[in-house]
């Protein structure tokens, strides 16, 4: 019996919880429209990914790009595990701000531009 790696958790990574409990104490923080008026959000995906989500956006996506940043529900969260990252809550439900991350994260995770957060291969004590 092969055992997988864990999943890595986007929750885990700096800042992300932190803007978690604002987008639910304040849930224009999990609305694209408003990223603007938080710019926390740009720091903590620079932070993690290498690029903002603005640098994201502009980034040209290849041809073959299969639009995971953008699927919904269990389909979104399935595509992300398939490729080692669980971008779920505690609870199992999609991060209220994954719509901000799914595009670094995806492009990050992919080699297509930025870089993932640095995780060492053995992470035992």
């Amino acid at each position: 019996m092969t055992m997988s790696a864990p999943l890595r958790r986007l929750i885990d990574l700096p800042g992300v919880n932190d803007l978690e409990l604002k987008a639910l104490m304040k849930p224009r923080y999990a609305d694209e429209a408003y990223r603007s008026e938080f710019p926390d959000i740009d720091d903590c995906a620079r932070a993690a990914f290498g690029l903002s989500v603005d640098e994201a956006e502009a980034v040209a996506l290849p041809a073959d790009w299969d639009g995971i940043d953008r699927l919904e529900g269990q389909a979104r969260i399935e595509a992300f595990e398939a490729e080692g990252w669980d971008v779920t809550s505690d609870r199992r439900k999609p991060l209220r701000m994954l719509d901000q991350f799914a595009l670094p994260l995806a492009l990050a995770m992919r080699g297509v531009a930025g870089e993932l957060p640095f995780q060492p291969d053995d992470d035992t004590p």
